[in-house]
């Protein structure tokens, strides 16, 4: 099998593009100016009328950036599900991603606009448009949070995409997931150096905290219990410590706009394919209460079921479910002139 073969690191330095946006309106009425928007590439652009008719888009989980994409690549293969030489993939770093329009990035931290998945879609919209003139996209993929952003795509703009693959994700934020949302917004907003924008001990406590709380959400219950106590107690302390290269700024209004996502009352207006990716064993989002009642509640729409004790972390291993990704696939094919 073919596919790309490169130093992921080397790969994604060489790949990494960026593009400023004039301005960006947030729906709350704020605007800002001279916006980055961090972006990669792959695959092969297919043009009718000097427009772009094969993109597909991918969009990353949360505080995740362009490399998300990586998780496809082992099915771009010639005559793969994701056939780099019938596709052009976009993969962009989200607004609030620190690589785009964020927080840290713009330095304004608790100034920055409050944003939502809605903004985040139209962030994703007007870029394509500016910088690819990109009116219409083949598809949209998205895991996790990116699937809160297909979704949401899918319901503002129905004609926008044919396709949209939404994974380990769900139609709203609710229960056990609102919970650790609003657990987390609370450990961050009960430091009082939050509202001060200083960078002290106190706050990057505050920031391994916050995010530790999300550690028992990725790999499955199973995986984790099989796991030795000693090597669990240093896979999270490890956890927490690469969490200290976030920004708590970063995290607090992605997970903002995260807990308040809920678009069960629209899934009527989706008139795109869907084919729903969910995991059997996914903490998050487990298919009983998201993925299964979605696939009720949206037409057009078809579910696969993984097996993976990855849990929440299925889509790294999205080879095992190759032939149900391609027989999707095939429908979308366009042959190049």
């Amino acid at each position: 099998m073919g596919g790309i073969f490169i130093c992921e690191d080397e790969f994604f330095i060489d790949k990494r593009e960026c593009y400023v946006m004039d301005s960006f309106s947030f729906l709350n009425g704020k605007t800002i100016s001279n916006v980055n928007v961090e972006y990669m590439t792959f695959g092969t652009p297919i043009y009718e009328n000097d427009e772009i008719v094969n993109a597909i888009i991918y969009c990353h989980g949360s505080l995740g950036n362009y490399t998300g994409i990586k998780k496809i690549f082992p099915l771009s293969y010639e005559n793969g599900p994701f056939d780099e030489n019938k596709y052009f993939f976009i993969s962009i770093s989200a607004l609030g991603s620190p690589g785009s329009c964020s927080p840290s990035s713009t330095g304004l931290k608790f100034d920055f606009p409050q944003y939502s998945i809605e903004d985040v879609v139209n962030f994703q919209k007007q870029f394509l448009l500016e910088k690819f003139n990109i009116k219409h996209v083949l598809g949209i993929i998205g895991n996790s949070m990116g699937g809160f952003v297909a979704l949401t795509s899918a319901v503002m703009y129905p004609d926008f995409a044919d396709f949209i693959m939404p994974g380990v994700s769900s139609y709203k934020v609710a229960g056990h997931d609102y919970i650790l949302s609003k657990f987390v917004d609370e450990i961050i907003t009960s430091d009082e150096n939050y509202k001060k924008g200083v960078d002290n001990d106190s706050l990057k406590r505050t920031l391994k905290l916050a995010s530790l709380a999300e550690f028992n959400f990725g790999l499955s219950k199973e995986a984790l219990r099989q796991m030795p106590i000693e090597e669990l107690s240093q896979e999270f302390e490890a956890f927490g410590e690469e969490c200290l290269e976030m920004d708590i700024y970063d995290l607090k209004y992605c997970n903002q706009s995260c807990m308040n996502y809920n678009i069960e009352e629209s899934l009527d207006k989706i008139t795109a394919n869907v084919l729903i990716i969910s995991c059997k064993q996914d903490p998050h989002f487990p298919p009983e209460l998201d993925g299964i009642p979605m696939s009720k509640m949206i037409k057009n729409s078809d579910i696969i079921i993984m097996d993976s004790d990855l849990g929440h972390l299925c889509f790294n291993e999205l080879e095992v479910i190759s032939p149900d990704l391609e027989k999707f696939m095939n429908q979308f094919q366009i042959n190049n002139p």
